[in-house]
């Protein structure tokens, strides 16, 4: 009884079978099993029979028990239907939610095996399949994944549309999903303005499009759905302006990088001064520019520059270091510097090789020559100087609010540039009256001595609408661009097994 008892428990998912034995041989176990009796109704007319006429043999794979394979042998009949008119005078039982017909595995085993190929595909499900006593090939991986059925298509009343690579530069596809929820709704092959077109007319009921700047969705949303909200991506927003802001600071390096620490044996500065007072002392003597580039064997584009120069420290810029194996000694080369100006190099070589240094001695030369073994603090560059300004003050430690303040009073335009950062940041939380707001930024923009950022007004008043939308309503493509990187993953676990199809029936399974 203990035994019965048992065997229910372990294989109660074949409580619909009289399991007869139960044996192991060779690491699988063997289930011999035969079909209850009692009536089955024919598949063609209904009328339930128990009339054996016969009977079969099936082979089916369950789920594995104690990471070994379990093997079901079972014995089905084959009914006479006692319906004279019936054109079935016989017929195979089936097993309703256990087995499928012509399948060789049961329902719940097809269903595990389907997850493991949804989540990993080809190669890797059968690998984890096999480890996990299902061994399967990756051809029935990915017949497994081509069966599961797609979720019935609900167009919704918020989409967002992007584009991702098939292959970067050359093809492209169109993702929509579902902004609200972030349910997969269309992959498009392309990304012209025909195919998104196309599916937006036979699709109607979209209300609200989220879409980043591209101009060619843009186009499509507008002749397919007129009275649509399009509504730019404030993420994209926010990155152009990342980038525009970086192109101002560069332009302005000359000013703000005096916050950085004097280098000590500055002989590049000291050649940029000098060359500087060479060109303005030929220019003030009348001689013209090309000639002056002859004289003093330069090119006549750096003549230009440094007669464009009021000053020589115009022409400083900030150093763009980067981290070396160097910088865990930097103190303990400038106390020896310090405690004696003519240590040997090859001595300091040998002191922080014995601390751990593991770096080569061209390495140390260039780093004391470049005066960063001697500098009070960090270089400012301008990717550092540009983080400062795009940051929350409040989220800015103390010595980096006291060198933001130093970088914004640097020049009136870093001045400008500072207080329009702020302006547009407060613009990306969606609220009523930002559209009203925007124009009033776009005017201050326009009115600083700011070039790069009057390119990014002029693609503002492009895209105004979709740009007004997305200041003033809350709906935003961020989930578009997760559903993005979830399909960079699912591509680099495909690549090269399967077509578009494939890749759009995985996209799009819940």
């Amino acid at each position: 009884m203990a035994v019965d008892s048992l065997v229910e428990t372990v294989f109660s998912g074949l409580s619909a079978l009289v399991i007869e034995d139960v044996t192991e041989s060779g690491g699988i176990v063997m289930i011999t099993a035969r079909t209850r009796d009692g009536a089955v109704p024919c598949p063609v007319c209904g009328t339930a029979t128990a009339k054996v006429h016969g009977y079969h043999q099936r082979t089916v794979k369950d789920v594995p028990v104690d990471g070994r394979e379990v093997v079901v042998l079972l014995r089905i009949r084959r009914l006479a239907c006692p319906a004279l008119n019936c054109p079935r005078q016989t017929f195979r039982e089936q097993i309703p939610g256990l087995l499928e017909r012509h399948q060789r595995r049961t329902v719940r085993l097809v269903r595990q095996i389907s997850h493991v190929a949804r989540e990993l595909c080809g190669r890797a499900a059968a690998r984890l399949a096999g480890l996990l006593a299902v061994p399967m090939s990756r051809s029935t991986a990915v017949r497994r994944l081509r069966r599961l059925p797609l979720p019935r298509l609900i167009t919704p009343r918020v989409i967002g549309v992007d584009d991702f690579a098939l292959r970067r530069r050359q093809r492209y596809a169109t993702i929509i999903i579902d902004a609200e929820t972030g349910r997969r709704v269309a992959v498009l092959p392309g990304r012209d303005a025909a195919a998104l077109e196309s599916w937006l007319r036979e699709h109607p009921g979209v209300e609200v499009v989220c879409r980043d700047g591209s101009a060619t969705y843009a186009e499509a949303v507008r002749r397919a759905l007129p009275d649509a909200v399009q509504v730019s991506d404030r993420w994209h927003l926010w990155r152009n302006l990342c980038d525009k802001v970086l192109l101002e600071v560069r332009a302005h390096a000359g000013c703000w990088a005096t916050v950085n620490p004097p280098r000590p044996g500055g002989v590049h500065e000291q050649t940029i001064r000098e060359r500087w007072h060479k060109i303005h002392d030929l220019l003030g003597h009348g001689v013209g520019l090309l000639d002056c580039a002859r004289r003093l064997g330069v090119a006549l584009n750096t003549v230009k520059r440094y007669a464009r120069m009021p000053e020589p420290q115009a022409m400083r810029i900030t150093p763009t270091y980067r981290p070396t194996l160097v910088d865990p000694y930097r103190d303990h080369l400038r106390a020896r510097r310090a405690a004696d100006p003519a240590v040997p190099v090859t001595r300091l070589l040998a002191e922080i090789r014995e601390l751990g240094y593991t770096g080569s001695a061209n390495l140390l030369v260039r780093y004391l020559n470049h005066g960063r073994a001697d500098g009070d603090r960090p270089v400012t560059t301008a990717r550092h100087a540009n983080r400062l300004l795009l940051t929350k003050p409040e989220n800015l430690p103390p010595n980096d609010t006291a060198l933001l303040d130093k970088i914004a009073a640097a020049c009136p335009e870093m001045t400008a540039l500072a207080s329009l950062i702020r302006g547009f940041a407060a613009l990306m939380t969606p609220a009523a009256g930002n559209d009203v707001k925007l124009t009033e930024w776009i005017v201050q923009a326009r009115a600083a001595d700011l070039p790069h950022l009057h390119s990014l007004t002029n693609g503002l008043e492009i895209d105004r609408s979709a740009v007004d939308s997305a200041v003033t309503l809350p709906y935003h493509n961020d989930r578009t661009e997760g559903v993005n990187t979830r399909t960079k993953t699912i591509m680099r676990q495909m690549h090269g097994r399967a077509g578009f199809d494939l890749l759009r029936h995985r996209i799009l399974l819940p």
